[in-house]
């Protein structure tokens, strides 16, 4: 699997989580099935799909402000897949 080299997406313009996977499975090409909710994000991003070797996170404060929920549970989610699965996980930009 070849794997994007820089991966960008702009949390400020994110309307509702739901969106958020949206966008998110569109982008980083998740496989149809996929369902919006973390667990399927989990499952998907341990080696489904190649992870980019960068992804950055614009806007990640004011999301983390209007989501604090999803935001610490996409967070943990992208911290375990860099202890866990290190070749397949990002370098993450929280900007």
């Amino acid at each position: 699997m070849t794997r994007a080299t820089v991966v960008t997406f702009d949390l400020s313009t994110v309307a509702s989580i739901r969106e958020l996977h949206e966008l998110m499975a569109k982008t980083l090409h998740f496989p149809e099935w996929y369902g919006p909710n973390w667990d399927a994000f989990w499952d998907v991003i341990i080696g489904l799909v190649p992870m980019p070797e960068k992804l950055r996170l614009i806007g990640w404060d004011d999301f983390a402000q209007r989501f604090p929920r999803d935001a610490f549970i996409m967070k943990k989610c992208l911290t375990e897949l860099a202890e866990e699965y290190p070749a397949n996980a990002s370098d993450v930009d929280y900007l």
